[in-house]
């Protein structure tokens, strides 16, 4: 059945089109001022509103409405109450009031907190973020009204991640505006970080995902040998799309369309079951809340078809792991892009000096930037088959790295290397005019055209806290360039002396190379660039005094609310991996050796039963597999008990700082023991006794 997108695009949404045709006039220009300049609509405006709002959502069949935030699970969150009132005689009336609407109170002590919420102290508030529409839901349970709002608890603090975000926002828009008047723009009146999260995912067969354990209970495989055939050949990437992995696409999109998503881009990704959506651009908290419905939206799609979706960083070893390539501008109500470097890059004066506070900004809070894209799943992602190194750096291309130099070693004039002509030698095809630089996957922080790629967030993860971040690094570059500038007599010498000294001070961070090499983190150890390769090297980045002074500043975060959060990171990461130890010593014990056992008991038999038989047969290859798979069940055995014996001693130990690294240095080298004899094993025994399905089973039968 063929979709009319334009016909079907935001019809779940309460956009601004739709609260246009409902809300009075007065009321619909209350609600613009104050989603355009802050403040607060009034409780009579609210009421308007919320009624509003309710009758399109019970035209839609919603029954329930929600107010729908991002507490520092990662996921979000949601509480459903109907619109019912009290009943009268048996009748009763549909209700969502202006304070309904406003404000909720869930329970902020069941929420991770990092110690800002106790039990006994389980207040908090939900309250609507105005900037981002309300939308239905249809779901088993019912079609829903959410409400997207902040999480805060009974004292202010930030209890998730949408309410930093916004703070973030708004302070870059003052920065910049400040660096905009300095170069004569009296238009613009905001300039808002534009962003466009490109999301990858595995699919599995559901059948097989719900016999493992380790899928079911961690979203990654802890076990299992690499398949004859990977992503070898480049014969998954762009290829034609499976009929059914092209149903769930069809049916994913037309889901995110009707919220308002505008899902575009769809691909088969680099290794097998792997594939990749991508959005347009939209303003940065937009985009978070986008994003994290596509994820949920995915999932749920997904269970239509028979399929599970899997957004763990890596979730077959051996493959590509999924990331979530965060792209990311600042653009002006005006339609300006700020990081657009125009023709002549060279002699765009204005583009320079952003150029320059984004260098600064990346060199100086490269620990912050990468602590960002911290979860336990992306150590296994980084470093390697598409993903970034944990190492922070700048790629710029040779057009723009050539400029840099340029203005670096004062030359007279600075040049612009010219974008050449690519002919393809076929008559029938037209000379290509190729971009001025290529592009490097490698990079973890990548100049594309007009934006920056921030390619380290993983797949499962929330990417508020990248965007968060990212605005606020850049805000105290552009705050400390403006005020230099505006004391500036000669603004236009001030500011290329200011832009050349900005470079030269921070060159280091810009590397074109490949990111992967041994040669790379050797440089880089040289230049001084933090090499952070676990996230529990780079939690540390949040509590330096480096990072108060920047998130206090623009009051983005507080104190307590970065030790909150460091305090959450290193008791997620514990838990995490506990979880996924204990997993490995149930698969283990439950299903591995035991399979091993059978296997090796079937082998001996056949040794005795063929020598009982026939005296003089060679039983050598029987007997060798034997004593190879003996010695595999062996290694396996000690492996799981050292395992068993280590876990209680790290989950024990109280200061979650020290038990997560614990978990990191002690846990993790444990799993692997246990993990290699078992994956050998799997090589070894027969495919009708092995307790799982296998890589070539999960990967390729889709």
């Amino acid at each position: 059945m063929s979709i009319n997108i334009s016909e079907i695009f935001g019809t779940n949404v309460f956009s601004m089109s739709v609260m246009r045709e409902r809300l009075p006039k007065k009321a619909y220009a209350e609600v613009v001022d104050v989603m355009e300049h802050g403040g607060n609509i009034s409780m009579a405006t609210a009421d308007i509103v919320a009624n509003a709002m309710k009758d399109w959502a019970v035209e839609k069949g919603a029954t329930h409405y929600t107010h729908w935030f991002q507490p520092l699970t990662g996921i979000t969150a949601e509480k459903h109450d109907s619109f019912l009132t009290a009943p009268n005689d048996s009748k009763t009336l549909l209700q969502l009031t202006g304070k309904q609407l406003i404000m909720g109170e869930p329970d902020a002590s069941s929420f991770p907190s990092g110690g800002l919420r106790s039990t006994h102290y389980a207040r908090g508030y939900t309250a609507w973020d105005m900037t981002s529409p309300a939308f239905v839901k249809e779901m088993s349970c019912g079609t829903i009204l959410c409400i997207p709002t902040i999480f805060v608890s009974y004292n202010g603090e930030a209890l998730d991640k949408k309410t930093p975000l916004l703070r973030s926002m708004e302070a870059i828009n003052i920065q910049a505006l400040r660096i905009l008047r300095l170069f004569g723009n009296q238009e613009a009146k905001k300039v808002t970080p534009l962003v466009g999260p490109e999301q990858e995912y595995f699919l599995v067969d559901r059948e097989k995902y719900l016999k493992r354990r380790d899928l079911i209970y961690t979203g990654r495989t802890l076990f299992g040998a690499p398949a004859p055939k990977g992503q070898e050949l480049d014969d998954q990437y762009f290829g034609v799309i499976r009929e059914r992995v092209g149903a769930f696409m069809s049916d994913l999109n037309e889901e995110l369309w009707k919220l308002g998503i505008p899902a575009t881009t769809q691909h088969n990704e680099v290794a097998p079951a792997q594939h990749e959506l991508a959005p347009i651009y939209t303003m940065c908290n937009l985009a978070v809340d986008q994003n994290q419905l596509t994820m949920e939206t995915m999932k749920r799609v997904a269970t239509r078809h028979g399929l599970v979706c899997l957004l763990h960083e890596k979730p077959y070893a051996g493959v590509n792991g999924s990331g979530k390539h965060n792209n990311w501008s600042l653009g002006t109500d005006t339609g300006e892009n700020l990081l657009d470097p125009g023709d002549t890059p060279n002699e765009n004066l204005q583009f320079l000096l952003v150029l320059s506070c984004i260098m600064k900004a990346v060199d100086r809070h490269a620990d912050l930037l990468r602590c960002s894209a911290s979860n336990a799943g992306n150590e296994h992602r980084l470093g390697a088959q598409e993903a970034p190194p944990a190492i922070i750096s700048i790629f710029l291309g040779d057009q723009l790295d050539n400029v840099v130099s340029q203005i670096i070693s004062n030359a007279d004039s600075v040049k612009l290397l010219a974008a050449s002509k690519l002919d393809t030698g076929v008559s029938t095809v037209p000379v290509i005019k190729k971009d001025a630089t290529d592009r490097n996957r490698t990079s973890p922080f990548a100049f594309t055209g007009n934006k920056f790629e921030f390619r380290m967030v993983g797949s499962s993860d929330s990417i508020a806290d990248a965007n968060t971040t990212l605005n606020a690094i850049v805000a105290e570059a552009f705050c400390e360039a403006a005020d230099v500038l505006e004391k500036a007599e000669d603004f236009n010498s001030a500011c290329s002396k200011l832009i050349h000294d900005t470079m030269l001070q921070h060159q280091r961070i810009i590397f074109n190379g490949n990111g992967y090499s041994e040669e790379w983190v050797e440089e880089a150890a040289r230049r001084g660039l933090p090499n952070l390769p676990s996230m529990v090297d780079a939690i540390p980045s949040l509590t330096t005094a480096k990072a108060e002074a920047l998130f206090t500043k623009f009051g983005i975060y507080t104190k307590s609310e970065l030790e909150s959060r460091g305090e959450i990171m290193y008791e997620t990461y514990a838990k995490v991996l506990k979880i996924e130890a204990q997993t490995m010593i149930h698969m283990a014990g439950k299903h591995y050796i035991p399979a091993a056992i059978h296997y090796i008991t079937r082998l001996g038999q056949s040794v005795s039963s063929v020598a009982a038989a026939v005296p003089e047969a060679d039983v050598s290859v029987q007997k060798d597999l034997l004593v190879r798979c003996s010695a595999l069940l062996s290694s396996a055995s000690k492996a799981l008990e050292e395992l068993k014996t280590l876990l209680p001693q790290v989950d024990s130990m109280t200061d979650v700082a020290a038990m997560a690294t614990a978990y990191h240095t002690r846990i993790v080298p444990a799993m692997a023991a246990l993990r290699q004899p078992v994956d050998e094993l799997e090589l070894l025994v027969d495919k009708d006794i092995w307790p799982v399905h296998t890589y070539g089973d999960l990967m390729f039968e889709v």
